[in-house]
Order: C-alpha cells, then structure tokens, then sequence
C-alpha cells in the first residue's frame, strides 16, 4: 500500500508542507512552473535550497505582490513583560496574522471560494482545497463567535493561504497516495502577535482545527503548527501515529525560515507500508444443552467484552444430537478473559484453542457531514484495493427520524460525498 507518512516534529503549516511534498516529485519544477501559471491574483512561487542544522532540504517562498509575508513570534517572560522577537517568517502566515504590508482589504470565505473555483486545475483539487479552508473558516468563526458568513480574511494573508492551500492539494493529488499518516503535532509554546493582538500558542483557531488530533508544546517558543497547516494535516491525515512499518522510497524536507536548536522542517517518508498481518485465537466449543436465548446472550456478553468476532456453527454431535459450535475470535493477550467467559456464561467443559494468521485491510473511520445529518464512514485499504462502507447504525437511526428507508437514505448521502 502506497503510504505518505508527515513528521511534524516542528508542527506544520502550508509552505512547509507545499515544500516537503514537492521533493517527492521526480520534477519538481516543472510543478512550480504549474503553480504559477495558474495565475492566483499576485501570487508567485518560488522555490529554494534551505539548509537547517546541516540537513539540506526546500524552502517555497510565497511572494504576494513582490513581498514573503512575515509574522511575529512574542514570548512571556517570568515578569510579564512582552519582548517581541526578531519580526520574520517561521512557519506559514495566516490570514489572522499581523501584516506590515499596509493592506486593509478583506475577503469573504465565498469570495475565496470563488477564486479556488476558477482555476484551472482538476475538480477533486478544488473541492479538497474549499474544504480545507472551509476548516479554517469554521476555526475562526468558533474563535471570534461569529457565523461563517461573517468572517472575513485580511487580503495579504488569504492569497498566501490560498496559495499554500491550493499548492499541498495539488501535490497530493499528484502524489496520490493509498494512505496519509501524520506523527502527533508539535504546537511550540508562548504567544503570536496577531491582527487582533497577542494570543497565546496554539492560536485559538489551531486549537480548534486540532480537537481530537494528538498534539503537543514543548520547550521551543513560537507557533510552529498554523491554522493552515493544522487543516490540512487534518483534512488529508488518516490517522495520527508513529510511523508504520513500511519500504521507505522517498523522503522529503520542507523547510521553514527560522533557525531552532532543532531543525525547522516537516519531513516526508513516501513508501509501502507493510499489510496488517496478526495472530488471532479462535476459542471453540461444543453445545447441545443451552436454549437458543442463552446462546445468544453468552455471544452477546463475548462481544460486549470486546471479542474480535463470535459466531455460531450447526453441528452433529454425540448420538445424532443437533448441536451449536460456539467459535469466539479474540486476540492472544485476551485468551484468560474470554475463557472464563465462556465457562461462566455456557454450559461446556471443554474449550478448544486454533492459532490463527489473519490479514486486514488498513481501517479509518471518519465523520462526513450530509443534508440528513452526521454519519461515520469507514475506509478500508490494502492490497491495491480501497472500500468504504456507511455505518449502518448512523443509517438505522436517521431512517427512523427521517421516516425513509436505509436505501433511499444511502442513494441521498453518496450523491453529497
């Protein structure tokens, strides 16, 4: 399975991202060439060798109007006396950032989709980029308590966002991956002077973009994981984890503009990942003395307690007896819970034990949103294959509130996703 997997080490944010994913490409300035004749309003791209505690790797400058957007990075001190750091670029600059460019336009989320829209760059490109910064736009309406329709963006930060955006969606859609993990976020730590004065790291709408990813501060002062960068790693990420096991093919280095004790940079691992492959138990018995409720409720228990799989078998036994065989699945570490589950809730004696090698598909579980309301969908991949699945109890529960039937509800739902 083709797997792309994202240290962020030292956070995230778009130029990083853009910069580490372009080292993937066999040519990749032949997509800076594309990027730029795109022709996003007073965008140029460009892109550069970056040097960070020796590891050589690229740094993508986003020009808006001739100029790098800057941003400031402000610390605390024990006697609450703000010191502003060196004013210069360290990670992505968002469109909540304080600008010294003089510019006072701003931008509406539908205006920004309008621009995204009118590219000339493939559909899936478009609809992944207005999502993600549909992300960015709900972090900051949250932030301010404000509806969606009521935010705007300063115009400087949003055409560098837009740029971020648009290039990490590109990119992945070249790449194409099978699957996208990301290490746990390294947020930084202090305060960020921003348009609307000095907040604390991570900023609120990065705190918010990163509810239920695992992330973390640390000694390093500074915003090292951006609203931008925080939605794409959330858009995009399957999962949040150590690095798998995989046949690393190419490796990346998106480098940012600041030096830390630590190099300023997100890598990039693109490889195959080993398919899942454990042993399981199969845990069997023999029952021709239980009714059919007790049966179905020591199964029930058996999977209550978390048994991989329970299921029941028609057998023969013993002088032509109708029997039922019992087989719980359940991993090896669990083998003396489930035994004495099934001595306790069946009428056996004896209980046999197989070793069993079971292969899976790669599981992801995410919610997508729908005009019938919330429903999770599963994602299943390995072995050059992709599956996805509707959860049937999300489908079962709108079916009663809506009063439709599960198909007619399946047929509205995949014509939104």
């Amino acid at each position: 399975m083709k797997t792309l997997y994202l240290e962020c080490n030292m956070g995230a944010a778009g130029d990083m991202l853009m910069a580490t994913l372009v080292e993937l490409l066999d040519q990749p300035d032949e997509f800076v060439n594309e990027f730029n004749n795109l022709n996003i309003p007073n965008i140029k791209l460009i892109k550069e060798e970056s040097t960070k505690c020796g590891i050589v790797g690229t740094h993508m400058r986003v020009m808006v109007n001739g100029e790098e957007e800057v941003s400031e990075d402000v610390n605390v001190q024990e006697n609450n006396d703000l010191h502003e750091h060196e004013h210069e670029h360290t990670h992505d600059n968002e469109h909540d950032h304080d600008h010294s460019h003089g510019h006072h336009s701003h931008s509406s989320l539908s205006h920004i989709e309008e621009i995204i829209n009118g590219l000339d760059i493939p559909a899936k490109v478009k609809k992944d980029a207005v999502n993600v910064y549909g992300l960015i736009g709900e972090a900051e309406a949250k932030a301010h308590n404000k509806s969606i329709k009521e935010i705007h963006f300063h115009e400087v930060g949003t055409m560098d966002a837009i740029a971020d955006v648009v290039g990490v969606c590109m990119l992945i859609d070249k790449i194409n991956p099978d699957r996208i993990m990301a290490s746990p976020v390294h947020v930084g730590s202090g305060n960020v002077r921003c348009a609307h004065g000095i907040l604390p790291v991570p900023a609120p709408a990065t705190a918010y973009i990163l509810r239920e990813v695992p992330s973390y501060s640390g000694n390093i002062k500074g915003e090292l994981c951006t609203p931008t960068g925080a939605a794409l790693l959330k858009y995009f990420a399957d999962d949040f984890d150590a690095m798998p096991i995989m046949k690393t093919q190419k490796i990346g280095y998106g480098m940012g503009n600041k030096d830390f004790p630590v190099a300023n940079c997100i890598r990039a691992f693109l490889g195959e990942e080993e398919q899942k492959m454990d042993d399981v138990l199969e845990l069997v018995c023999n029952i021709d003395d239980m009714t059919a409720e007790e049966i179905g409720f020591a199964t029930e228990i058996l999977m209550n307690n978390g048994a991989l799989d329970v299921y029941t078998t028609n057998i023969n036994m013993k002088k032509n007896r109708p029997g039922t065989m019992i087989t719980c699945m359940c991993k090896n570490i669990d083998k003396e819970k489930f035994l004495k589950l099934i001595f306790k809730y069946t009428t056996t004696l004896g209980v046999r034990e197989y070793i069993c090698k079971r292969y899976g598909l790669t599981r992801n579980v995410k919610t997508i949103e729908s005009s019938l309301g919330d429903i999770s969908l599963k994602e299943s991949y390995g072995y050059g294959i992709s599956k996805e699945k509707l959860e049937y109890e999300d489908l079962a529960r709108i079916a009663k509130e809506k009063n439709l039937s599960l198909k007619e509800i399946k047929k509205e739902i995949l014509k939104e996703i």
